[in-house]
């Protein structure tokens, strides 16, 4: 007790906390349900990551990502990945000025601070290649010119697991980039209910309008300092690089957690312990974030895939096997 109230007078964690508390009344009052992703989009942004969202038609994937962004005053742009998309839709191009007979280079839309991508998984390789650097580096290189992003830069990507026909598998590469894959499910027979019932009193539409938002650009940028900041014991950091590891000798996966994914654990862990009013972490919340970290990094050997087993049950088996440190 006394060691965790040593914790609590480190860093003051009431405005990010009230913040926090503030979004998620926004988000609820108009997304029904699905509170764990709404926390983990959160958690991304804190986190200084991108974050993929994934869902079936209809379960409100590019709304809930639309009204994060509009909880955070900064600049937003969208994107609608479809297969005729070049790169130079998404970063920009170099347009001749007949005035200065020089070419200027035009911002695409990815120069902003949020950026929705939707339907991520429908451009060819070579558009989903244009948000390598600048997801990873924050900057574009363009004719041997190179543009720094603004803070915060956030990309929220949404697609759709089951529609196969003019999708592209999304590569390795560009997926390692990504802080979350968020798993968007269909809602309870309650929360159903109340979707309907919201929609028949017409209660959804006017709600959108009255969103105001809750957090600056310089805001962000000053919370994410604070989330780094956040105590980790060393027994900790071990326990996330044996988990990573783990994955690499699994027999059910071909492909493993890179040195990014253990980052991405510890970032994440760090911003839900934040989000629970803590400034240090435990291990209960490297065990929240680990699926949402790993199961778009780690690859199932083929004869998994054929049983239908899913990337969160070996997690579940890797976190199992290996002594949580207490």
């Amino acid at each position: 007790m006394e060691e965790n109230a040593l914790f609590e007078q480190r860093t003051d964690l009431s405005k990010l906390n009230a913040a926090v508390e503030q979004i998620k009344a926004t988000l609820g009052s108009i997304v029904v349900g699905q509170h764990e992703v709404i926390e983990l989009l959160i958690a991304g942004v804190l986190a200084d990551g991108h974050l993929l969202i994934e869902g079936v038609p209809g379960v409100a994937k590019t709304l809930t990502a639309k009204l994060i962004a509009k909880a955070i005053s900064a600049q937003f742009s969208r994107i609608q990945f479809t297969p005729d998309l070049m790169p130079s839709d998404v970063i920009g191009t170099s347009v001749f000025n007949p005035k200065t007979t020089e070419f200027e280079f035009k911002q695409g839309p990815v120069f902003g601070n949020i950026i929705l991508v939707d339907e991520i998984n429908r451009a060819p390789a070579k558009t989903q290649s244009a948000l390598f650097e600048v997801m990873e580096e924050r900057q574009i290189t363009v004719d041997g010119t190179t543009y720094p992003m603004q803070e915060p830069f956030i990309v929220l990507a949404t697609q759709n697991p089951i529609e196969q026909e003019g999708t592209y598998r999304l590569p390795e590469a560009q997926l390692d980039r990504f802080i979350f894959k968020v798993e968007v499910q269909y809602p309870s027979l309650q929360d159903e209910i109340d979707i309907l019932t919201r929609q028949h009193q017409q209660k959804t539409s006017e709600q959108l309008t009255h969103i105001a938002p809750v957090l600056s650009a310089e805001e962000i940028v000053t919370l994410r300092k604070q989330v780094r900041e956040l105590h980790v014991e060393h027994k900790l950091l071990e326990f996330v690089a044996k988990i990573i590891v783990e994955t690499r000798n699994h027999k059910s996966l071909y492909l493993g957690g890179s040195p990014r994914a253990s980052l991405a654990v510890i970032s994440g862990a760090k911003a839900i312990a934040a989000i629970n009013g803590r400034d240090f972490v435990t291990p209960e919340d490297i065990i929240r974030v680990a699926a949402p970290v790993l199961r778009h990094r780690i690859v199932l050997t083929p004869d998994k895939e054929m049983e239908g087993i899913s990337p969160d049950e070996v997690i579940a088996q890797i976190i199992h096997k290996i002594e949580v440190p207490r």
